[in-house]
């Protein structure tokens, strides 16, 4: 019986970190599931179809992670039911540091209440990588710096343009539309 585990998460953006936890549940299951959350309680630098796009840029292009083994899907449920759409029992969470755990253990014991069939499996990036989080490098790419280190080829691409369109909008509202208020 092949093992199918589920790797959740925002990815606001995927960072060496992210694919390292990736890379390292791809040795314990036959399949991988990354669902990429798209709650309503944050505000994402980008929307669940570019995380998505990003993601499989990343994985399938940059990093040339085997397709057969792994798929990338949105979500906007509970955990509990990507799990159970895709028979996947196995739940991977990254852990950076000690200050990640204790909202990862309330959220793999919150998973087991309610589906007690549900393991959860802790791993560690890389030690290169146990710094990286996805709020630093969008910071450290809003101030110009570089972040080559952190994210990915794909990664790197969509942010600076991300970044392009917004100084764009930034540009049209303070010299077209706001003088507009006053």
């Amino acid at each position: 019986m092949k093992k199918t585990g589920i790797y959740p998460g925002t990815f606001d953006p995927i960072t060496f970190g992210h694919v390292d936890v990736i890379k390292k549940a791809l040795n314990i299951v036959d399949k991988l599931v990354v669902a990429v959350s798209n709650d309503n309680v944050k505000d994402y630098f980008f929307d669940i179809e570019e995380r998505v796009e990003i993601i499989k840029n990343t994985l399938f292009k940059d990093v040339k992670i085997n397709k057969k083994k792994l798929i990338v899907v949105p979500f906007a449920a509970l955990t509990v039911g990507i799990c159970k759409k895709y028979k996947a029992f196995i739940v991977f969470r990254g852990l950076r540091a000690v200050s990640d755990f204790e909202y990862e253990f309330q959220l793999a014991g919150m998973n087991k209440k309610l589906d007690s069939r549900i393991e959860t499996i802790f791993l560690m990036s890389n030690l290169e990588n146990q710094i990286i989080s996805s709020k630093f490098v969008k910071e450290v790419a809003s101030f110009g710096g570089n972040i080559k280190k952190f994210a990915s080829t794909s990664v790197i691409k969509a942010i600076k343009s991300k970044l392009k369109w917004r100084k764009f909008y930034l540009f049209l509202f303070f010299f077209f539309i706001q003088p507009t208020f006053f």
